[in-house]
């Protein structure tokens, strides 16, 4: 393998990797705005500019030249190179501006010329404290403007699309979204329009950007050029807190970044892992945020009627108790690994028959990329715990023959497997995170939505991944707590009654399923202790369709499960 050298330190690496993504990947920063790994490169922002060379060799014995130390002399290319596209040889050897005086001096002339027709929207720009630009200019980029004149004008607050927004004037013609529209999702719905310091991205005339995937421009838009309508002025990002998880939005299992402050989803963001989603996710998948925090099921019910929780399990118990082993238990591809090993574990303890869930794969359109057919996020989950799909054709039968339907965070009736007449008659205990639910249920125990608790999805490829808790709930215990760490601030986060910003019902009364159903089993007379999901899902781990799935093992980029076998043929059901 070639050997480079960056900086006086030597690299092995491999031939036709590009000398900028060298450098990232060691941990060099180079300032650099137009490149991304996943996009062309067009070398046009000439931010990334290096002083690099190759050993000099003699022509007539094709040995390499040695300086009087006996190292190889180097040959430096006449011009500084732009590090994005100038691929690694063998010897070469890089100076990048921690280094080099030259480079460092091109790259501030550089920004200043960016920065001569940039407007000065920092204090009012929802980029700021995340942008590129601004980072590199304090960083890299002179003290202060020789530019004394009108800057250029350009479109200000242009609605490209239902999602994005346009300010011209903010743009460094870096192409990172044209060339995203034409290389990821293939829409070319943008283009770059016009000629010299007048030019700026636009779809064409009478069109809309209504690409599918449209915000993932604002993601990789280096300064504050394209702005997520939504979120726009909604809040700073030193204001909120961001929690690494996993989207509940489908199958597809996309990992994401959850922002929040004062205890509500304002934002979610793709985060980065090439074997599930690379950079990207779709809109739909970030639109979802309002579900986190509006017409929430709050605080349980019997009846219909506010109660406490330990009269709601008490209620539950005994309805249980009644039934005897006449229950039918529906699981949840919407709940996680360790909620749905709870309930089947109850089920076994009252005798009854093994939960099944209701099967939503199909029930709408996938795209073929990131937006899958499955809405719920755990189906595979699911069938590798040995859960079967309930049948609708049979589904009402069951629920008539039996003395209670205890389900867990599902709506069989607005997913259509069930009519209210169905349940007319028959006690339900319905573990639901919404209001809007319209499944009827004669205890109601709220369940978190996965923002707000710990626990394991597995992907329609077959991968386990970990959820962490981004917003606080009222009853808040030590695995809960641990989990959102110490990056949790006060301003991020709920604040304390001496906050004049404090809202307290942004906590939602609801609890994960793996702290209630232990309190349920409780009250019928059943043992099903739970130190932390962690030790629940080491146990799952044990198990030859989770095999290694720990919560450390998992961490923030998860772990590939192996496929079906003998012991789990389910999965492939």
């Amino acid at each position: 393998m070639p050997t480079v050298t960056i900086d006086g330190q030597a690299h092995e690496v491999e031939p036709g990797q590009k000398v900028l993504q060298l450098c990232l990947n060691e941990g060099t920063e180079v300032p650099h705005f137009c490149y991304h790994p996943a996009l062309s490169v067009p070398a046009n922002c000439r931010q990334c500019l290096v002083k690099a060379g190759t050993p000099m060799m003699d022509r007539e014995t094709r040995e390499p030249v040695l300086e009087a130390d006996g190292t190889p002399k180097i040959n430096y290319f006449p011009k500084l190179m732009p590090s994005c596209a100038l691929d690694v040889s063998e010897g070469m050897v890089v100076h990048t501006q921690r280094t080099s005086e030259e480079v460092a001096s091109a790259q501030a002339d550089n920004l200043e010329i960016m920065l001569a027709n940039h407007p000065l929207d920092c204090p009012i720009c929802d980029q700021a404290g995340q942008c590129p630009l601004q980072i590199q200019a304090y960083k890299y980029g002179p003290e202060g403007s020789r530019f004394e004149f009108e800057k250029v004008h350009k479109p200000k607050r242009v609605q490209l699309g239902p999602n994005v927004i346009l300010d011209a004037e903010r743009c460094i013609n870096c192409t990172r979204c044209t060339r995203f529209t034409a290389e990821v999702t293939e829409t070319h719905q943008l283009t770059i329009i016009n000629r010299g310091d007048k030019n700026h991205p636009m779809t064409a005339p009478g069109e809309v950007f209504d690409d599918a995937y449209s915000m993932c421009t604002t993601d990789i838009c280096p300064v504050g050029a394209l702005t997520e309508d939504y979120f726009r002025f909604q809040a700073r990002v030193w204001e909120m807190d961001k929690t690494p998880t996993v989207s509940d939005f489908d199958g597809t299992g996309t990992n994401v970044t959850v922002w929040t402050k004062n205890n509500q989803v304002l934002r979610i963001t793709p985060r980065e892992n090439l074997d599930v989603n690379e950079f990207w996710m779709p809109d739909a998948g970030r639109l979802i945020y309002k579900t986190y925090n509006e017409d929430r099921a709050s605080g349980p019910r019997i009846g219909g009627a506010p109660t406490t929780w330990e009269a709601a399990a008490a209620e539950a118990g005994r309805l249980l108790a009644d039934a005897g082993s006449n229950v039918l238990f529906l699981g949840s591809a919407f709940a996680t690994v360790e909620d749905n090993d709870l309930l089947m574990r109850l089920a076994e303890a009252v005798g009854a028959e093994a939960p099944r869930f209701l099967d939503h794969r199909g029930t709408r359109d996938g795209d073929g990329f990131l937006a899958s057919s499955d809405p719920a996020p755990n189906t595979a989950g699911c069938l590798r715990l040995g859960l079967e799909p309930a049948d609708p054709a049979l589904l009402a039968g069951a629920v008539a023959s039996a003395d209670l339907v205890y389900i867990l965070q599902d709506d069989p009736v607005a997913a259509g497997a069930l009519t209210e007449a169905d349940l007319d008659g028959t006690p339900v205990v319905l573990h639901a995170t919404h209001t809007t639910t319209q499944t009827p249920a004669t205890v109601t125990l709220p369940i978190t939505m996965s923002v707000e608790t710990i626990g394991t999805y597995v992907n329609e490829t077959g991968r386990a991944q970990l959820l962490r808790p981004a917003k606080m709930v009222r009853a808040m215990n030590r695995s809960l707590l641990m989990a959102m760490g110490t990056g949790i601030g006060r301003q991020a986060n709920v604040g304390t009654p001496f906050d004049r910003w404090h809202d307290e019902d942004n906590k939602v009364d609801c609890l994960p399923g793996w702290a209630v159903l232990p309190q349920v089993a409780k009250a019928v007379g059943v043992d099903l202790p739970v130190v932390s999901p962690a030790k629940l899902m080491a146990e799952i781990a044990a198990r030859p369709a989770f095999a290694g799935a720990t919560h450390g093992a998992m961490a923030t980029l998860g772990v590939p499960l192996e496929t079906a076998d003998a012991e789990s043929p389910q999965i492939t059901a």
